[in-house]
């Protein structure tokens, strides 16, 4: 099965289908989101979603826009349960008991696979830790933590000691690391439960060498609707030979992960 460990809620949601069919990608990991660049129609309206964005990953807490795009995801779960996989955002303003609360009620209690994409502001990674907390006492929920900027190399490190701690968590970098992606692949190589997702690569050698490092621990992403999975999967393609590594980064090891 081919697994899309990477992509937001699309508006209009069978847009989204639409290109996970082309891809022939059987099932796509589907996190909330606030910005939503392919409602953009000209540049001043994709200005205006990608300063959303900006927001967003700079770690800006809006709750309505939450409120919103936490429904968003509900109405893109229930059309398609067989092609989503739902991971529950979690606001990181909160203290660490309703975030666990939180966790418990509306990740674990409705059946959602996961946390993400987490977005603490840059150099403050560590407030992820009562997420992790919480994901330990569930299991060890897979969390995915935006990896591109402003996400820093000491965030990366940061995210890097709090696997140590939380072991049984698998902690996904997403977006290869964004520019930091060669720190990103060498933290992931040492440190046993972080796994990196491989979308919005810069160069295409980040992908091979990234594979090649940890072949057990990278994951097919797309990001979409900021990638494609077209694109994504062929650049995975195009840097393996068809096989067992090949089979493991385009699913295999998602599926094992979320089958804990």
């Amino acid at each position: 099965m081919i697994i899309d460990a990477h992509s937001h809620v699309h508006d209009p949601v069978d847009r989204h289908i639409a290109l996970l069919d082309e891809a022939g990608v059987d099932r796509a990991v589907v996190f909330a989101t606030r910005p939503h660049p392919e409602r953009a129609t000209d540049l001043a309206s994709l200005r205006a979603q990608m300063t959303a964005l900006t927001a967003a990953v700079g770690g800006e807490v809006d709750p309505e826009s939450y409120r919103i795009a936490w429904r968003e995801l509900d109405v893109a779960l229930a059309a398609h349960p067989d092609r989503f996989i739902g991971f529950g955002t979690v606001r990181l303003d909160l203290p660490g008991a309703r975030i666990a609360d939180y966790i418990d009620r509306e990740v674990a209690g409705r059946g959602l696979r996961g946390i993400g994409e987490l977005t603490p502001p840059p150099g403050r990674a560590a407030i992820i830790e009562p997420v992790l907390a919480a994901a330990a006492d569930h299991g060890g929920l897979p969390v995915v933590v935006h990896g591109f900027d402003p996400t820093t190399a000491d965030d990366l490190r940061t995210l890097a000691a709090l696997a140590d701690r939380y072991r049984t968590v698998p902690l996904v970098i997403s977006q290869l690391g964004g520019t930091n992606w060669l720190t990103a692949i060498e933290l992931v190589r040492d440190h046993p439960s972080l796994y990196l997702e491989l979308s919005t690569a810069s160069i295409i050698f980040a992908i091979r060498l990234a594979i090649a490092e940890i072949p057990d621990r990278a994951l097919f992403g797309s990001d979409a609707p900021y990638g494609d999975p077209v694109l994504a999967r062929a650049a995975v393609e195009r840097v393996t030979r068809a096989g067992e590594i090949r089979d493991r980064v385009l699913g295999g090891t998602l599926a094992q992960l979320l089958g804990r």
